[in-house]
């Protein structure tokens, strides 16, 4: 454990390789701002490393052994990574799990309307935001359209120079003395985070013109008439790419560090480790921040489905052989903390807050008042992590998620504590979580991807 800044302690290769690290993710995060987008690429950079498909493996018959790479994806929204070692029954796995969705606007089924001259799209936030933080805001549309005849049209408008955005409006500070006198989570209603995409009218229309003249555009550019948007799942995110901060350029600020501050070090981390003794498993799931429910959230069968076939495919499935496999796993909870913000201190107890620069975090507990709903780490597996990180030289602090009754959240820590594996949160610290654009330190990302290549190492 360092606890200097670890800044300070940085040689030429320990600095080009934090580079190196920090402009792969600063892509990651750019090109991947859903779960859908985050899924291609991870499964992009697991074929480049020699990953199979998992129900490849499964239709043609082949058989696993210790050495076999494999990855399953979960209805294009969640992935699991195997790196299949000695003796996954006796052994367990380590896992890092970390979740790919982001909070966001969502349009409705049925979303397109008109009022008075202005085409707007109906929007339902996802995951907790702050309704004030996204209007007056360049934000681009990302998702899929599913057409009745199979077809599926990928969506992405708003990130290519030359694209249009589009935004939520607020009301103008001169008419704005009643609304300035709302609690914050009044001052814009989720009812109206709707986005405006169109003025112009189609002549020749007498109703609607506005609304049919973006109805025209749509089916012009995109074949998609306005039914189809009745199957589609479209997120608006903040448009443009993520940055280089500061005039130091030590910090990245982007859309949806949370989690993906840490689902890119978990990618790496294991992609970068091809030779290990026990099995090394990354999760990239969904739906976390709705409570990680439905089937492509933690809550779902998909990952003890996929280990039942691994399982098969290695020639010892039974269900007692899956739940030693599982009880006898470790897992890192690759999930961010909340780093200690000098402008809002009141907020933190400082010798228990995650700082900038002070490396991977962990967080012994989450939930909120009286831990409640979070998995509560065990002392003996926090003692056999810092012996791990402190072998590795890798720096890394403690924190909670805030003062006591102050607040809180959780993770997916607690659903995969249920397997009766070792299970504590771990991950990096964000400043201004949740808000559109999030900040971090180049350094904490950096020491995150050491501390987890070193916990699959250690197996």
């Amino acid at each position: 454990m360092i606890h200097e800044n670890v800044w300070m302690t940085y040689g030429s290769n320990d600095l080009a390789e934090l580079e190196k690290i920090s402009a792969g993710y600063i892509d990651f995060i750019s090109n991947g701002k859903t779960e859908r987008e985050c899924t291609e690429l991870i499964v992009a950079m697991a074929k480049d490393k020699g990953y199979k498909d998992l129900r490849e493996v499964i239709d043609s018959g082949e058989r696993l052994a210790p050495g076999s790479k494999v990855f399953a994806v979960n209805m294009k929204k969640a992935v699991m990574l195997l790196n299949i070692g000695e003796d996954i029954i006796r052994d367990g796995m380590n896992i890092l799990g970390a979740h790919i969705d982001s909070p966001r606007l969502d349009l409705k089924q049925a979303p397109i309307y008109e009022s008075d001259e202005l085409t707007y799209f109906d929007t339902h936030y996802y995951g907790g935001v702050k309704k004030y933080q996204y209007v007056t805001l360049p934000l681009a549309l990302h998702g899929v359209v599913a057409k009745t005849d199979g077809s599926i049209i990928n969506i992405n408008i708003g990130e290519k120079e030359g694209d249009p955005v589009f935004m939520v409006t607020d009301l103008l500070i001169h008419l704005s003395r009643d609304q300035l006198q709302k609690t914050a989570d009044k001052v814009i209603e989720g009812e109206n985070l709707d986005i405006l995409i169109g003025s112009k009218p189609l002549g020749g229309e007498e109703k609607d013109a506005v609304k049919a003249n973006i109805l025209r555009l749509l089916k012009e550019n995109y074949d998609i008439e306005e039914d189809d948007l009745l199957s589609a799942e479209i997120e608006a995110v903040p448009a443009g790419r993520a940055k280089e901060a500061g005039l130091d350029r030590s910090m990245i600020i982007g859309y949806g560090h949370d989690d993906r501050s840490c689902a890119y070090p978990t990618v790496m981390a294991v992609l970068d480790n091809p030779d290990i003794k026990t099995t090394a498993c990354a999760l990239l799931v969904d739906k976390e921040e709705i409570g990680s429910v439905g089937a492509t959230g933690m809550e779902s069968h998909f990952f003890e489905d996929m280990l039942r076939e691994v399982l098969d495919r290695l020639g010892v499935y039974s269900e007692l052989n899956l739940s030693r496999c599982l009880r006898n796993s470790r897992m890192l909870s690759c999930d961010v903390s909340a780093a200690f913000d000098p402008i809002y201190a009141d907020r933190f107890e400082k010798k228990n807050s995650a700082r900038f620069g002070h490396g991977l975090v962990f967080n012994k507990y989450t939930g909120g008042r009286g831990k409640s709903e979070s998995n509560d780490a065990n002392a003996e597996y926090i003692a056999l992590l810092r012996g791990i990180l402190d072998k590795h030289n890798v720096a890394y602090q403690t924190a909670e998620l805030g003062k006591v009754d102050a607040g809180g959240g959780g993770t997916i820590a607690y659903i995969l504590s249920l397997y009766g594996m070792q299970v504590i949160d771990s991950g990096v610290p964000v400043l201004s979580m949740h808000a559109p654009w999030e900040t971090i330190s180049k350094a904490d990302l950096y020491e995150a991807y050491k501390g987890y290549k070193a916990f699959l190492i250690e197996g």
